[in-house]
């Protein structure tokens, strides 16, 4: 299974992005049963856990991103988003994609989000 993630970029304060996702190398069922999650990792800091989406379609979130990010996912596509909106320059971060698919997990490249005016 590889992930590909993508979307990041360069946004003022304020501003949204929506990360993708997307999945190869495994069919609709196992993508379905998988737990998928984004994690960030700022300059100095440690990786860490912003949202998770699983198979029984409950999300949770970080206390820092809670009401301004929202993950979904579209299994048809075999694709996970994270919608970002309400940034703030301490979003700041390479954002990872990570999925757990049975008892394996894949992890995919970073995407680069950087928050600034």
């Amino acid at each position: 299974v590889q992930l590909q993630a993508s979307g990041g970029g360069l946004v003022q304060p304020g501003g949204s992005l929506r990360l993708s996702c997307t999945a190869s190398g495994t069919i609709l069922s196992v993508f379905t049963s998988g737990t998928f999650e984004w994690y960030r990792q700022a300059p100095g800091n440690q990786r860490e856990l912003v949202a998770s989406s699983r198979a029984s379609h409950s999300t949770t979130y970080v206390d820092a991103v809670k009401g301004r990010f929202t993950i979904s996912r579209d299994n048809a596509r075999k694709r996970v988003y994270l919608q970002m909106n309400g940034l703030k320059p301490e979003d700041t971060a390479i954002y990872y994609c990570k999925g757990d698919i049975y008892s394996s997990t894949y992890w995919g490249r970073g995407t680069q989000v950087t928050v600034s005016s």
